[in-house]
């Protein structure tokens, strides 16, 4: 929704589903995507079912409209699109941290595999802030505009002063937050259940 909002679409239709009541598996989403997963977008009779894919469609479609997303410049270009998928590895990293219970049964949860993925976790919040520290203040994640790439990472990023991560643990990353948590294309896209209840549980408290 922020890459919607960015190329100035706004008035689109939007429908929130909650993945706690399995809303993602209804007929309507299945009609869309087989895999039944979210999110999925429409325009017109054309089907984008991931994310980046959604994202990088819309801003082919609309190149002119709004904020340019993906720049021109080789090198630049290049940035963008390392750290857009690079986002996997940090989205993966916090949710092995995150939400380890929510993921792996009772039954089957270590203490010597959640240090592991903690101390993971660390090290890829080390490179992130090393990023942004070379970037230099006030940058974004690939220079010194706005692109797909903060579109794409800054919901991950979001999660964690959301879930208590200390701030010492990734300064850099929390000033870039701070720098970008009231852009409005952002405020606008906030999910309705953070903007209910600003503050998550404390799973990130001892990272």
């Amino acid at each position: 929704m922020i890459a919607l909002e960015e190329k100035l679409l706004q008035g689109y239709k939007h429908k929130f589903l909650s993945f706690d009541k399995n809303e993602h598996k209804c007929e309507e989403v299945k009609a869309l995507n087989p895999r039944a997963q979210l999110p999925t977008f429409k325009h017109g009779d054309i089907v984008v079912n991931e994310s980046y894919a959604a994202c990088l469609y819309l801003e082919s479609a609309f190149k002119s409209q709004g904020t340019r997303l993906i720049p021109d410049d080789p090198a630049e270009q290049a940035l963008v699109y390392q750290r857009m998928f690079e986002t996997n590895n940090l989205q993966q990293k916090m949710y092995e941290v995150a939400f380890y219970e929510h993921y792996v049964p009772e039954g089957e949860r270590l203490e010597s595999a959640l240090k592991r993925n903690k101390e993971s976790l660390v090290a890829e919040l080390k490179l992130w802030d090393g990023y942004l520290e070379k970037m230099g203040k006030g940058s974004y994640l690939a220079g010194k505009s706005f692109t797909m790439a903060d579109v794409v990472c800054f919901p991950i990023i979001a999660f964690f002063p959301r879930l208590h991560c200390p701030r010492e643990r990734c300064p850099r990353l929390m000033e870039y937050y701070e720098m970008l948590k009231d852009r409005p294309s952002i405020k606008a896209s906030w999910p309705p259940h953070w903007l209910e209840k600003p503050e998550g549980p404390d799973t990130l408290k001892n990272l």
